[in-house]
């Protein structure tokens, strides 16, 4: 009898100290969001203990956000769900001496960091090459896309067949190096803010500086052709429709190189293309809306805000998420994923990607998120590590804010510094 009262004791004394913990987290917060310092912007924050299913804190959790590239949680999810363990890099089939080809929206192929070689290696087995361009329902730019940022490295076209990343990089080196050599011809040594015409695949570089710059290509079938042609040394033959032949896909890199690629450094062609990829497992037509669509409906029918979801990277401004959405998915994600797989994928504060100039460890790293800007919004959503060894899940969205970002990052370093120093 002795023993089970001292067992009730510890854990009532347990039990208070862990709410009177959650308290003073709360109340912390509290008076730093409560201030004159966040008056002119729209804040949202939520923190979440997944072990206990507790809510810690939240503050305007249920209203809607522009997202940014935290949307890029959302597409990671979706892909994990549809797309096997590499990359269905082609649809093909063959008759005769004749490989018939078509693109699955495959982004890493010929992609200047992944470099996947599948998808050319099986071509140059054949003499005769058939396209069979994919249909597909995409746009080249996703709706709400600034369009004078056409001519930056995070804004390339959508496109059913990429090839190396649908941009052209120039590496001033040691000697030049332009990648694809198709527009060695079609640069011009000039020191402009443009880096390419509007409307043709023209593109402007200083020759003088020692840099590298990656331009969106200006895509079409054409062009797709051409480059293909010159990279095999041989005519490409192009037709509507597949004959009546058995046709496969054929897989190349794992997909968890491109995931990892794409939320490290959040790349948006990578994201973009990846829901184009995840679409061809469900439907003959390549559509990111269809693999958005299907994953809301089957696998998060029952979030408690839907998002409002149109494009794959967060560069639209149309996107609109809950801080308590994204947790949401954050916390499946913890549950369905081993920690080192899952912590892998996304940017380390202090270490990598978008994060390694923030949330530096003290002096383990304990900050594992995805960044998320537009002009004028800042977000951050993932886990945090305690020293009391917990991982809380949250999700911290600024938008509408006049001030410089660095004053806003600093903000939420205070903040996540004192959750990880007391919880």
């Amino acid at each position: 009898m002795e023993r089970i009262f001292t067992f009730i004791v510890v854990i009532s004394l347990l039990m208070a100290g862990c709410s009177s913990t959650k308290r003073s987290t709360a109340k912390k917060i509290s008076s730093v969001l409560d201030t004159g310092l966040y008056e002119n912007q729209f804040t949202g924050f939520i923190l979440v203990d997944p072990i206990e299913k507790d809510t810690l804190y939240k503050h305007n959790s249920s209203k809607y956000f522009t997202p940014a590239s935290n949307t890029k949680i959302f597409t990671l999810f979706a892909s994990l769900h549809l797309l096997p363990e590499t990359i269905p890099a082609l649809k093909y089939g063959t008759q005769n001496d004749t490989l018939y080809i078509q693109g699955t929206g495959d982004p890493s192929f010929l992609h200047p960091y992944l470099k996947d070689s599948t998808a050319i290696d099986l071509m140059r087995k054949y003499e005769t090459i058939v396209w069979v361009p994919a249909l597909g329902e995409d746009e080249k730019y996703g709706p709400g896309w600034s369009w004078d940022d056409y001519h930056w490295y995070y804004s390339p076209e959508r496109t059913t067949l990429p090839v190396y990343g649908n941009v052209l990089s120039i590496e001033n080196g040691e000697q030049l190096t332009i990648v694809p050599e198709y527009f060695k011809d079609s640069i011009v040594a000039i020191d402009t803010v443009m880096n390419r015409d509007l409307n043709r695949n023209n593109f402007y570089f200083d020759f003088n500086q020692n840099d590298t710059l990656e331009i969106p290509m200006i895509m079409g079938k054409g062009l797709i052709k051409r480059i293909l042609e010159k990279e095999l040394g041989r005519k490409i033959h192009v037709t509507d429709s597949f004959p009546m032949i058995t046709h496969e896909f054929l897989y190349g890199i794992p997909s968890d190189t491109v995931y990892k690629r794409m939320m490290e450094v959040s790349d948006n062609f990578l994201a973009e293309q990846l829901l184009i990829v995840a679409s061809a497992t469900i439907s003959d037509t390549l559509s990111s809306k269809k693999a958005r669509d299907f994953v809301l409906e089957n696998f998060l029918a029952d979030l408690r805000q839907p998002p409002r979801w149109v494009d794959g990277s967060g560069l639209s401004r149309y996107n609109l998420f809950t801080p308590e959405s994204m947790v949401d998915v954050l916390y499946r994600l913890f549950l369905q994923l081993p920690e080192k797989r899952l912590f892998h994928f996304f940017p380390t504060g202090g270490v990598s990607g978008t994060l390694e100039q923030w949330y530096p460890g003290d002096p383990e790293p304990y900050i594992h998120a995805k960044t998320g800007s537009l002009g004028n919004n800042h977000n951050v959503s993932g886990y945090l590590k305690t020293k009391s060894g917990k991982i809380l899940i949250f999700s911290f969205m600024n938008n509408h804010f006049m001030e410089d970002s660095t004053t806003i990052k600093q903000r939420m370093q205070r903040i996540f510094e004192y959750i990880r120093d007391t919880y």
